[in-house]
């Protein structure tokens, strides 16, 4: 089966990872997201995942909840989190002259928050288990696994209700992966919505829950059986 670019085995993925939550941010298992990084803690993280072998950073939403479980949960350390994350190895780096780091991260693979470690230099680390995504690596996708025509029809309906004037070629050109995973990362869907698109169990679930959130944001009702997750 085809491996990722730049990713580890399975069996090497490290026990500890830094963590990134920045909530409306969604990284995918293939998708590329470059980020521009410019507070202490960050740039610090940014020098010393840089020192590692595996170079993998998890992108984490915080939940967004205010209530005194929720707070009590997170401790010290900053917000609440979602509990399932997306890390992504970072694979280009540049150092602007005003001291900002741009990076790129290759999403990897998703993982679960399994226990939340000390923070170190002002970022917070988490002891991350990747038991759930294994096939986030090595997914096997065919053709045909989901309603490709619904998805662009809902797809015209959302660009024309917000009035965006794509490059459908492009568009069209897109393979399955690529046009799921770019419209689930790049569309400005709410934070919860972005969450669901990651738990979605694989790309044909994933797919159809863009689907329905396209439909919902056109206006349109949602004709979907089900969502699968």
């Amino acid at each position: 089966m085809a491996r990722q670019p730049f990713a580890p085995e399975f069996s090497h993925l490290p026990d500890v990872i830094p963590i990134f939550p920045l909530a409306g941010v969604l990284l995918l298992p293939r998708g590329s997201l470059p980020l521009n990084i410019f507070e202490d803690r960050y740039l610090a993280m940014t020098a010393d995942v840089l020192k590692t072998d595996h170079r993998m950073i998890g992108m984490i939403q915080p939940t967004g909840a205010d209530d005194a479980d929720s707070i009590a949960a997170a401790g010290s350390n900053g917000p609440a989190l979602y509990e399932t994350g997306c890390a992504g190895r970072l694979v280009q780096f540049a150092e602007s002259r005003d001291g900002r780091y741009m990076i790129t991260l290759a999403g990897i693979l998703r993982f679960r928050v399994a226990e939340e470690l000390d923070m170190v230099r002002g970022y917070r680390r988490v002891r991350p288990d990747w038991s759930a995504f294994e096939a986030d690596m090595e997914e096997e996708y065919r053709r045909g696994q989901f309603d490709r025509d619904r998805l662009l029809a809902a797809l015209e309906q959302y660009f024309k209700a917000h009035k965006i004037d794509p490059n459908w070629k492009a568009i069209r050109d897109m393979g399955d992966r690529m046009l799921v995973t770019s419209l689930a990362m790049g569309c400005p869907f709410d934070p919860s919505e972005k969450q669901a698109l990651l738990e979605a169990k694989a790309l044909p679930a994933r797919a159809e829950v863009l689907t329905s959130l396209l439909e919902m944001s056109a206006g349109l009702p949602d004709t979907s059986e089900g969502t699968r997750h």
